[in-house]
């Protein structure tokens, strides 16, 4: 799971973050001046707060619609599902990401690829938050020490493969990069 790409799965599916909240600013700053400007307790006041909440629901429905139909497809079309054990909580905390990852919904996520799992009979299974998944080698199983966050692409010193960090763009890489 991230930011520019809400889920990049094993197969080298890429899911483009939807960003409902980045989209919808405008709009809710638009209602957020015309609630400032309206008199306290006015009637006009209680229509801005109705209007700027009706805004909020919509984004809240938008995103909980794309996280229900994207996790009933992982679910549906996989026996085993893995995903990082992200402390989202802590994540937050990061005032230059706080907004991005709140909007990308990934705790509401979690959950939901879990309740399905367990409804469906899938394997649902979270890997530690340390575990070194982009720094294995997804052909030879060989761990790269020497990778550091800021080195998108390498090449594994025992098979040559060659990797992205973040699996930005499999389908220049081939076939060869990953085999479900």
């Amino acid at each position: 799971m991230g930011l520019k790409e809400f889920a990049i799965t094993s197969t080298g599916e890429h899911v483009p973050s939807p960003k409902f909240f980045r989209e919808s600013e405008r709009k809710l700053a638009k209602r957020q001046r015309a609630l400032s400007r309206t008199k306290k307790g006015s009637k006009n006041r209680l229509k801005a707060r109705i209007k700027i909440a009706r805004q909020h629901e919509r984004i809240a429905n938008q995103r909980n619609d794309f996280l229900h139909k994207y996790s009933h497809k992982v679910v549906s079309e996989n026996q085993v599902i893995v995903l990082e054990g992200l402390h989202v909580k802590n994540m937050i905390k990061n005032r230059r990401l706080a907004k991005s990852i709140q909007d990308a919904g990934w705790s509401r996520f979690r959950g939901s690829i879990e309740y399905k799992a367990s409804r469906y009979g899938r394997t649902y299974v979270e890997t530690d938050t340390f575990f070194p998944s982009s720094k294995l080698c997804s052909e030879c199983g060989t761990k790269n020490r020497m990778l550091t966050l800021d080195i998108r692409f390498w090449q594994c010193p025992k098979c040559q493969a060659v990797h992205d960090h973040e699996l930005k763009n499999p389908r220049d890489w081939g076939d060869s990069l990953w085999s479900p």
